[in-house]
C-alpha cells in the first residue's frame, strides 16, 4: 500500500459524513500499525510490521416508528472506498426496522487532539528486547532447553465523528509477549507471558531464567488422580477466569433470567453479596498501566452495547464492591429496563482483595500440600446460570508439598465457576498486572489480578493434554 494513496484519516472520516444521505451518521476509523517477532527451536523465524485503516459507518434514518440503524465496516484508504461503505450503511438503515435500542445520539463532544496524526509503532520497539532474545537462545541451547514464542506490539488510533458533533480521538497501545520453554526431549514444558504498553522493561533473559526454573520443577513427574485440590491460581490464571465472569455480566441477560447474576423470581442480583466482603472487581479507563478509551465506541448493537451510546463518557465502575454485586454492563436501553445506572463496558478489568499484600511465592510457602497452576486454556461455559466453566490446565501444573514445589503433575480438566471462587478462596496475594493466555492475544489484554488460593478447586478429570 503506497503512502500516497492514503488520505489523512480525519479527511476520510469527514468525507464519510459529507456524502451520507442518512438523517444522522457516526463514523469510526481505526488506524493501526503493528510489529511482531516469532521464534521457534531457539531461532528467530519471522518478523514483520503492518499498517491498516479500518472504517465503520453507522447510518440512522428516522421512521414513523423511530430511528432505524444500519452499519457497514471494512478496510478503506481512499474516498471512493469510504463512499462505498457509506452507501451500503445508508441503504441498510433505510431497509431496517426501527431500532429497539434507539436513544438520542450523543452530540457536541470534541477532544482537543482531534487534528493530531495517528500514533505509530514499528519494529524498533523491540530494539532492546531482540538482542537479549538472542542471548536467551544461547543460554537455553547450552542448557538443553528449547524456546518458542511470539511478541506483538500495536498502536491503534481511533477517530470518532458524528453528524451531531462528536470529534474524539484515542490512542491505544497494546502489546504482549509469550514464551514456551521445553526440555530437549519435548516431554516437559512451561510458559511465561505478559502484557505491556511499550516493551520497556520486558527482559528476554529474565523470561528464559523463569522458564529454566519452572522446567527444573518439572524434572520430577507426579501422576495424580482427579479430585478437589488446595490450588493456587496465579494472576495469569485468574485473568483467564475473571474475563469470562465480566463477559457474562450483561444486564439484559441477567434481567431475563439467563445468567449467574439473575435474581430468582426475576430481575438482577445487583445489591446482593456474590463474593467475600474483601473483594472489589472494577474497571477504570484511567487505571495506571491499563489505560483505555474513556468514551463508548460501538460499531454495532447487541445485548451489551448500543451504537446509539457511542460517545458516552466512561468512568471508574465497580462491578463488585465489598463483595456485593454493584453494577452490570449496561446500555442506556437496558438501564431503563433494569432501573439501574448506565454503566457501559470498559476495556480493562481489575480484581482487588482488601488487605492482601503477599506474593505468589508467599502463597506457595504457606501451602502444606496442593497444586500451583500457571495458565488455563480451551475455557468454555457449561452453565450460564451458575457460570460453570470447564477447561484444561496447560504448560505447567506443579505439586506443592510443605511449602516447596516438588514436581510437575499431569494435566487436568477443571469445572469451576469464577464467581463461586470469589466466595471460597482462603488466601490472596497483592494485585499485579496480569495477562490472560486464553483471551489476551486477541480479545482482552488489560487486566490486573491477585493470585488466589482455593482450598477445594475441582479437577474433574485427568487430561491427556501435554
Amino acid at each position: 500500500m503506497s503512502a500516497t494513496t492514503i488520505a489523512p484519516v480525519q479527511e476520510l472520516v469527514e468525507h464519510a459524513l459529507a456524502v451520507s444521505t442518512a438523517d444522522d451518521c457516526i463514523v469510526i476509523a481505526h488506524h493501526t500499525t503493528s510489529a511482531n517477532l516469532r521464534w521457534a527451536n531457539n531461532t528467530l523465524t519471522t518478523n514483520g510490521s503492518m499498517r491498516r485503516i479500518d472504517i465503520a459507518v453507522v447510518s440512522f434514518v428516522r421512521q414513523a416508528g423511530g430511528p432505524a440503524a444500519g452499519s457497514m465496516s471494512g478496510s478503506a484508504t481512499t474516498p471512493e472506498q469510504v463512499g462505498a461503505l457509506v452507501a451500503a450503511a445508508d441503504a441498510e438503515a433505510r431497509a431496517a426496522d426501527p431500532a429497539t435500542d434507539a436513544q438520542e445520539l450523543v452530540g457536541d463532544v470534541a477532544g482537543s487532539d482531534w487534528a493530531e496524526p495517528p500514533a505509530e509503532t514499528d519494529i524498533h520497539v523491540f530494539d532492546r528486547f531482540a538482542p537479549a532474545l538472542g542471548e536467551a537462545f544461547g543460554r537455553a541451547r547450552s542448557g538443553d532447553r528449547v524456546l518458542y514464542g511470539f511478541v506483538d506490539h500495536r498502536l491503534t488510533t481511533t477517530y470518532v465523528a458524528s453528524s451531531t458533533g462528536l470529534r474524539l480521538r484515542h490512542v491505544q497501545p497494546t502489546g504482549h509477549y509469550g514464551c514456551t520453554g521445553k526440555t530437549a526431549d519435548l516431554t516437559n514444558s512451561a510458559w511465561v507471558g505478559g502484557a505491556t504498553r511499550d516493551f520497556v522493561g520486558v527482559d528476554a533473559l529474565a523470561l528464559e531464567s523463569e522458564l529454566e526454573r519452572r522446567l527444573g520443577w518439572g524434572s520430577r513427574r507426579v501422576d495424580l488422580p482427579a479430585g478437589r485440590y488446595d490450588t493456587i491460581l496465579p494472576p495469569t490464571a485468574m485473568a483467564d477466569l475473571m474475563i469470562d465472569a465480566y463477559w457474562y455480566a450483561g444486564a439484559r441477560d441477567a434481567h431475563d433470567g439467563q445468567s449467574v447474576f439473575s435474581r430468582r423470581g426475576g430481575g438482577t442480583r445487583v445489591g446482593e453479596p456474590v463474593a467475600r466482603p474483601e473483594v472489589t472487581l472494577s474497571s477504570d479507563p484511567a487505571y495506571p498501566g491499563l489505560e483505555c478509551a474513556a468514551h463508548v465506541v460501538n460499531e454495532s448493537s447487541d445485548n451489551d452495547g448500543s451504537v446509539f451510546d457511542t460517545g458516552i463518557p466512561l468512568a471508574r465502575t465497580e462491578w463488585i464492591s465489598g463483595g456485593t454485586l454493584s453494577a452490570l454492563r449496561q446500555t442506556r436501553e437496558t438501564a431503563a429496563l433494569t432501573g439501574l445506572p448506565v454503566t457501559p463496558s470498559i476495556d480493562n478489568l481489575v480484581l482487588d482483595v482488601a488487605g492482601a499484600s503477599e506474593s505468589l511465592d508467599d502463597l506457595v510457602a504457606a501451602t502444606e500440600r496442593g497444586l500451583l497452576l500457571t495458565c488455563l486454556w480451551y475455557i468454555r461455559a457449561v452453565d450460564p446460570q451458575t457460570l460453570l466453566l470447564t477447561g484444561l490446565t496447560r504448560d505447567g501444573i506443579y505439586l506443592v508439598e510443605n511449602g516447596e514445589i516438588t514436581g510437575a503433575a499431569n494435566n487436568f480438566r477443571f469445572n469451576e465457576s469464577p464467581v463461586d471462587l470469589l466466595r471460597r478462596f482462603s488466601h490472596a496475594s497483592a494485585t499485579l498486572p496480569a495477562f490472560s493466555r486464553e483471551w489476551g492475544d486477541d480479545y482482552f489484554s488489560r487486566t490486573a489480578m491477585p493470585a488466589l488460593r482455593v482450598p477445594d478447586f475441582n479437577m474433574s478429570s485427568v487430561s491427556q493434554a501435554r
